[in-house]
């Protein structure tokens, strides 16, 4: 079945080409939904067209409009205003397409592509537990993988875990001098908090040095360089990089606990990966690459060990790809693990889901690559997307100021119980029930509220406004796909044959909710283009909103026309299975009740 979007697409194309005798190509078909100040369905841009007509705007819009009429039985009429050709579509081609959505289980999906994509998220610290910033990348990365593999592509979901390095020490140093043995079993926390921890403690214990080293006439930045804290975890990372055994006995154990604690936030979440990597496993390839170019010529060694390439001829910097001291950097990492996924994967993208302050990396390391000789370096994109800000400002995880991802789920599963409960939303359920829908509302509302957003936008995060009923809010899609499931029970209690083809003639409501669930797929298309879970987000608002006004007005059980009633009760059935399909995209599960 093709979406009316389509539908219009195509016919355009032919008419374009048989009144002016070009084979134009389909990019040049503009099509977009019709205004809502203006008559019709769909919007045909004629700019593109006048080099090849030699005729105004407005004039290739008729002609287009009068060959639409002449060849196509389903076109109901047109209209133009300033270049933009508004078609309407007659109500029997909604009809047809209802039907053959009412009857299809496979609804509008797309041809399979050959494509291997890979999407890497989350791509934690292993210093620190997860937070508000994470929640986002996670949430975010998961939906646009949801989104790309509904669009037809096969999907590769990636975690990269930053597992070494000079921060990865600096927990290690501070639990070594101040931890006394603690574990998690001994202190009943997560593993990954109590690392976050000692994190913690290693800045307040640095910060003091400086001040000290300061006091005793140092500048500030000798201070820095000279603490001995400091000293101790760059010693800590020279040694770790020459497989020292207790330091690597030590990390394995530290970071054994930090995977504890991920995964459960994880499932929490609801997200899940399909490979993870690990820069301790990748960095030495980015090494080697670092050694290819030096010899090369591609980079060059500085007097002072260190290794560094010249960007300036491209308009970017110098960066460095070995500290002089022999250890690795990110970019060096990054090199690495690039080439092991293509090796192993035979991709054809490779999408990073990284907070846009790393927007400079993602450049220098696709032009890096490129100078090193790999082509594939054209694929890589940085979905590059705003930071999430509290009232008060940024966090900052060594100052411990963050908002702790567990913390937050369990948060939010709380005030979704107590708002429910508060509503009446709970009540003549089971305990077991209340549980299970309070915390499928309470993440529905933190995930929603993020993945409405537009990626690219940064956001500042009020938890408030996200548990609500009414509103552009995860709760209140949820409520209306719950309503929808109840009045279907009932429909089934009372033995109403709804699975009958539509042949009632349609009022306006419900030709403009079949109109909405023909949406679906180009936006689903659209999200996967931008990948933007945000389209989908907003798809799903107004789908929600439009089958409330239409409930609101018309009777769906009691109509007295038996026809009627079977249409409505399809309707609302097919507008649940639209409305669980858009949130589980967003990977947003839906109630049966509340």
């Amino acid at each position: 079945m093709n979406s009316a979007e389509s539908y219009i697409s195509k016919a355009s194309l032919i008419a374009v080409r048989t009144l002016f005798q070009e084979d134009i190509p389909q990019n040049l078909v503009q099509i977009q939904i019709t205004r809502k100040e203006f008559k019709g369905d769909y919007t045909l841009i004629t700019f593109p067209f006048t080099k090849i007509a030699h005729k105004s705007p407005d004039e290739i819009g008729r002609l287009i409009g009068e060959e639409l009429l002449r060849s196509c039985e389903d076109i109901a009429g047109y209209n133009v205003i300033k270049g933009y050709l508004n078609i309407e579509l007659k109500d029997s081609f909604w009809i047809r397409q209802f039907n053959q959505l009412a009857n299809s289980e496979n609804f509008l999906l797309p041809q399979k592509t050959s494509r291997n994509i890979m999407i890497e998220y989350s791509s934690p610290n292993t210093n620190k537990p997860l937070h508000l910033g994470h929640v986002r990348n996670n949430l975010l990365g998961y939906s646009v993988a949801q989104i790309l593999s509904a669009n037809g592509h096969n999907i590769i979901m990636a975690n990269l875990v930053n597992d070494r390095g000079i921060h990865i020490c600096k927990s290690m140093v501070a639990w070594l001098r101040y931890g006394e043995g603690e574990t998690p079993q001994s202190s009943k926390k997560k593993g990954d908090h109590l690392v976050g921890d000692y994190y913690v403690c290693f800045d307040k214990h640095y910060k003091e040095e400086i001040k000290q080293l300061m006091e005793q006439g140092k500048s500030e930045d000798e201070a820095k360089a000279g603490a001995p804290i400091m000293l101790e975890a760059a010693e800590m990372l020279r040694k770790w990089e020459k497989e020292d055994p207790e330091v690597r006995s030590l990390w394995k154990k530290m970071n054994g606990w930090v995977y504890e604690g991920f995964d459960e936030t994880y499932e929490k979440m609801g997200i899940h990966f399909d490979k993870v990597y690990y820069e301790s496993q990748t960095y030495l390839l980015g090494k080697s690459l670092v050694e290819k170019g030096l010899r090369d010529g591609v980079f060059y060694r500085r007097d002072d060990g260190s290794v560094w390439i010249d960007l300036r001829a491209d308009g970017l910097d110098e960066k460095l790809l070995l500290r002089r001291d022999g250890t690795s950097v990110y970019m060096t990492q990054d090199l690495g693990t690039a080439l092991t996924r293509v090796e192993e994967n035979s991709l054809d993208e490779m999408i990073y889901v990284v907070g846009n302050e790393q927007d400079y990396h993602f450049q220098v390391l696709k032009l890096v690559l490129k100078k090193l000789g790999y082509s594939w370096s054209d694929y890589i994109h940085h979905l590059s997307y705003g930071m999430v800000e509290l009232p008060n400002g940024k966090m900052k995880s060594r100052e411990g100021t963050v908002v702790d991802a567990d913390e937050l789920i369990e948060g939010m599963v709380a005030t979704a119980r107590e708002m429910s409960e508060q509503l009446g939303k709970l009540d003549g359920c089971t305990p077991e029930e209340i549980d299970s829908i309070s915390r499928t509302i309470g993440l529905g509302a933190l995930k929603y509220f993020i993945l409405k957003v537009d990626p690219k936008k940064k956001m500042l995060f009020n938890p408030e406004e996200s548990i609500d009923f009414n509103g552009n809010t995860g709760p209140f899609i949820q409520y209306t796909y719950a309503r929808i499931r109840s009045i279907l029970r009932k429909a089934g209690d009372e033995k109403i044959n709804a699975n009958v083809p539509c042949d009632a003639e349609l009022n306006a409501q419900e030709l403009s909710l079949i109109k909405m669930m023909n949406i679906f797929p180009d936006s689903v298309q659209d999200a996967g283009k931008n990948f933007s879970p945000a389209i989908v987000a907003a798809y799903a608002y107004e789908l929600a909103k439009e089958f409330n006004a239409f409930y609101h007005d018309n009777s769906i059980l009691s109509d007295k026309d038996k026809k009627k009633v079977a249409l409505r009760i399809s309707l609302a059935r097919e507008v649940s299975l639209i409305i669980q399909k858009s949130m589980s995209l967003l990977g947003i599960m839906v109630p049966e009740r509340m």
